[in-house]
Parts: structure tokens; C-alpha cells; sequence
């Protein structure tokens, strides 16, 4: 299939054909222009054609076994004749750029799944977790008639909570035995939980695993619930003996059909829609600013003087705006 202007991409992508909705993806994390301007044609004409997928988060602490849940949960739901998608968020190197990109592998039954579809994306640095394309991806998955799309965020901590600004449902993976499990969660993430699931429930860590769920469900208590019609279970599971991942994802559809019932799910996604373009908002201002030609010409003698300590940071920060702004406050345009 030959891809040559946004209509061939647009009428792939809705007849469900993977290589034009790789290469979808490949466009809105290209930071090409060209490309960039060729994703939000794509991502615009088929903004109709969204919204009917399940939108499914997911965190965890480190070892808590998020890739083989993943596998598990979307093996599952493929055996349920469920078209399954998987953004993965790889980490990129704050070094290089790079990222491992290791999802598919760590996927491999999953991978060769003809109903499923695994994206590794890199974060690229982004705050929380999640690349900053990653909105635009879940909608080009849902135009291409994924039933289900499983966001995998990098780990835990206060940014992870990002996630929750784009999904539908936020999973919180955690283990047992693995020490004081409370303290290895950020009070934030909690908060932002619809659920939490004790993986690796098996074998002689059953019941420490019992036991974990009874801590979290008792620290649940202390924090209010995200949504006024939902209070977040506690669930167990193994993800390398598949048990308990269909009353997971049961939880997950009740969860579905009490939001659309309330219309609570309508109303989340409205209020993410608008979070999203501040989100844009930012980032575009931010790019602005540092391919405006005076901040590229001040900013290296900057970074000396406040290497040398002869200028201060808050100065130096003065200046810098000063460089796009005139005395009138009329935006120099790059």
C-alpha cells in the first residue's frame, strides 16, 4: 500500500491496515515539520472515527511485572476476539536521546497476536512518563477499530499521574514481600488509581499478597476517590499463571458502564480534550522560545557567565524574556 498525502493514510488507517498506522505514528512523533503538519491533517479527519475504545492506564513500581501483565491481559481479550493495541512508553536516555525500545520482546506471544498491535514509543524525556504524542497515537488506534488501548507508562512516581490525564481507567501494578509497599508509591499516583492490582499472587507469595491488598485497601480509605461515583478495589492476580486477570478486566468494563451511565466518562474526556491543548499550549511556546534567533544568540554567553558565577540564574532568566518581549510587550516573532 502506497501512503503519498493524508488520504491514503486516512482511508488505511479505517480499513485497519497496520503499516499505514505505524507509519501514522512514526509522523506524530517525527519532529520533522513537514511530518508534524501531515499528522494533525491525519489526526483531525479522523477525530470522528475515535472514542469507542476501551482507554486503559498502566503503572507500577519497579519488578512489578507490567510488560507480562500486559501480555497476559491482551492475550486474553484477543481469545475474547478483541482487537487489543499497546503503546508502550520505553525510557529514553536524558544523554543520548535513545531508548531500549524492548516491549516486543518482553511481548512475545502478544507480538505475533494477529489482533493485537505493540507500539514501543520513547518517552524522549517527557514529564510523566508518557511521550508527548501518545494522546494523538490512542486515536489513530481508535480509528483503526482497536477495542482496547493499553497505555504502559515507564514507572511510578508524582509525573507518572500523567497518564490519567488521557485514559479512561488508571491500573496501579504493586507486588508483595517486596518490603514496606506503601513507600514505594507516591501518595499522587494513589489518588489517581481506579484500581490497584497485587501482582504475582502465586505460589508461596499467595498470601503476602492477601495481606498487601488488606494495607492498600485500608490506605485507599484515607484518600478521597478521583470520581465521586467509583471507589477504587484492591485486586489480586498473577500474570504468569493468568489468574485473576478476567476479574480485572471485568472490573475495568463495570467501571466503563458506571462512568457512561453518570455521564462522568463524557464529561472526563471533555476536560482531558482541554487538558491536552494546554498541554500543546506549553510545549509550543517552549519551542517557540528556544528557536527564537536572540535567545539562540544570548543563551550560550548566559550559560557562561552563570557557569563563571558572575550572573545569576534569576537575572540571566530576566534577560532571556526580555529577548522576545519589547518594552511595549509585542511578541518578536522568530
Amino acid at each position: 500500500m502506497k501512503l503519498k498525502n493524508a488520504t491514503d493514510y486516512i482511508q488505511g488507517i479505517r480499513d485497519g491496515n497496520r503499516l499505514a498506522l505505524a507509519k501514522t505514528i512514526t509522523l506524530i512523533e517525527s519532529n520533522l515539520p513537514a511530518h508534524q503538519e501531515l499528522a494533525r491533517k491525519i489526526i483531525d479527519r479522523i477525530l470522528p472515527d475515535t472514542g469507542n475504545a476501551v482507554r486503559l492506564g498502566i503503572t507500577g513500581v519497579p519488578g512489578a511485572g507490567k510488560s507480562t501483565f500486559i501480555e497476559a491481559l491482551g492475550m486474553y481479550l484477543c481469545r475474547k476476539g478483541q482487537k487489543v493495541a499497546v503503546l508502550a512508553i520505553d525510557p529514553s536516555s536524558t544523554r543520548s536521546g535513545g531508548s531500549i525500545l524492548a516491549d516486543k520482546t518482553r511481548m512475545e506471544r502478544l507480538s505475533i497476536e494477529p489482533n493485537a498491535f505493540i507500539r514501543p514509543s520513547p518517552s524522549s524525556g517527557t514529564l510523566g512518563g508518557v511521550a508527548s504524542k501518545t494522546r494523538e497515537s490512542i486515536l489513530a488506534c481508535e480509528a483503526s477499530g482497536f477495542d482496547a488501548i493499553i497505555v504502559e507508562t515507564v514507572g511510578v512516581g508524582q509525573s507518572e499521574t500523567t497518564v490519567a490525564s488521557m485514559v479512561d481507567f488508571f491500573l496501579v501494578l504493586m507486588i508483595a514481600g517486596a518490603g514496606d509497599e506503601l513507600q514505594g508509591i507516591k501518595k499522587g499516583v494513589l489518588e489517581m488509581a481506579d484500581a490497584i492490582a497485587v501482582n504475582k499472587a502465586d505460589g508461596d507469595n499467595v498470601m503476602r499478597a492477601k495481606l498487601a491488598r488488606k494495607e492498600y485497601e485500608s490506605a485507599l480509605q484515607l484518600l478521597r476517590p478521583s470520581s465521586p461515583n467509583w471507589s477504587p478495589p484492591v485486586l489480586t492476580c498473577s500474570a504468569r499463571e493468568w489468574t485473576g486477570i478476567d476479574v480485572i478486566w471485568d472490573t475495568i468494563i463495570e467501571h466503563r458502564s458506571i462512568l457512561t451511565k453518570t455521564g462522568e466518562l463524557e464529561m472526563k474526556r471533555q476536560q482531558q480534550a482541554l487538558e491536552w491543548v494546554t498541554f500543546m499550549v506549553k510545549e509550543g511556546l517552549e519551542e517557540w522560545f528556544y528557536t527564537n534567533p536572540l535567545v539562540k544568540k544570548i543563551l550560550p554567553l548566559l550559560k557562561k557567565e552563570i557557569e563563571r558565577g558572575t550572573k545569576a540564574p534569576t537575572i540571566a532568566v530576566k534577560e532571556l524574556l526580555s529577548c522576545v518581549f519589547t518594552s511595549e510587550d509585542k511578541i518578536i516573532t522568530p
